[in-house]
């Protein structure tokens, strides 16, 4: 009856030990990091050509580009982000896009979250031609409005332009282009719908696949459709990708030729890009 006794009070006191470090340990476990009030990251990255909505901005020669990106935990963001872009698509200026943005995010469901946003695209100096090598004082700087959705690993956008599509209107018509372009008048109100879906293929591989539509208003032999297909992987600390891209749009007006007019290359057709990338 003593060993009985003995051996129930041993149960008891490690059953009461056993409890009572638990309790301790669920007191002192860490809690989840709360979402910083304020955050900022940057990115820089090296890439062998820069398409934007499938089109060559730098005419199939490498780009350096980085941003900044500040977000707050109400859901608002703002940033900005540069490339070098080609003289020969982008006449008169130094050569360099900016872009500045402001937008707020927040969630409709758990699992879909809406994006509002306003994104300006700036040339410094870069002003469109009346003739070869006849500078206007009209600029190719552009503003998006957009709306955006993210479920998941699936992202759709709608960006309508809230100015002439990069400058595009009845005075600029004839040579904002390759090929001249009928003066069919402004061209605010220019769509482009952006549909991407990432598949995670373990062990830091990532596929993206990404299909885009451009409606240029007013000026329909502009429109085109965009499509891109690319494998992605973290490699000491910086992201490795290599992208195919490829348009349909008509090449008689996606070219640029050098600073002589000559050596036309067309910046819409499929290609490979590669890129490598870091954030901080």
């Amino acid at each position: 009856m003593k060993t009985s006794i003995s051996f129930l009070t041993l149960t008891l006191t490690l059953a009461l030990t056993g409890l009572s470090f638990n309790c301790l340990a669920q007191a002192t476990a860490p809690s989840p990091a709360a979402t910083p009030e304020h955050s900022l990251t940057g990115n820089l990255s090296l890439n062998s050509d820069y398409r934007f909505r499938g089109i060559s901005q730098s005419w199939k020669l490498p780009a350096f580009q980085g941003g900044l990106d500040y977000a707050h935990s109400s859901g608002f963001y703002a940033g900005t982000w540069a490339s070098n872009v080609s003289g020969n698509s982008y006449h008169n200026g130094a050569g360099l896009e900016l872009d500045l943005y402001a937008g707020f995010k927040f969630p409709l469901t758990q699992d879909l979250t809406l994006d509002l946003g306003a994104l300006a695209y700036v040339y410094p100096g870069a002003k469109l031609n009346s003739a070869p090598g006849v500078a206007t004082d009209k600029t190719y700087n552009n503003v998006d409005l957009y709306a955006g959705l993210t479920a998941g690993a699936f992202s759709a956008k709608l960006s309508i332009a809230a100015t002439d599509y990069f400058g595009l209107n009845r005075d600029t018509a004839g040579h904002a282009y390759f090929s001249s372009l009928p003066a069919a008048g402004g061209s605010k109100g220019s769509a482009y719908l952006d549909l991407n879906y990432n598949f995670d293929l373990g062990s830091g591989l990532s596929l993206g696949t990404h299909l885009g539509h451009l409606s240029v208003k007013h000026y329909g032999d502009l429109s085109y459709s965009d499509v891109k297909i690319s494998l992605s992987k973290e490699i000491a600390g910086l992201n490795w990708t290599g992208a195919l891209v490829g348009t349909n749009a008509k090449r008689d007006f996606y070219q640029a030729g050098n600073a002589a007019g000559q050596n036309a290359k067309r910046l819409g057709n499929t290609g490979l890009v590669l890129s490598v990338a870091k954030t901080f």
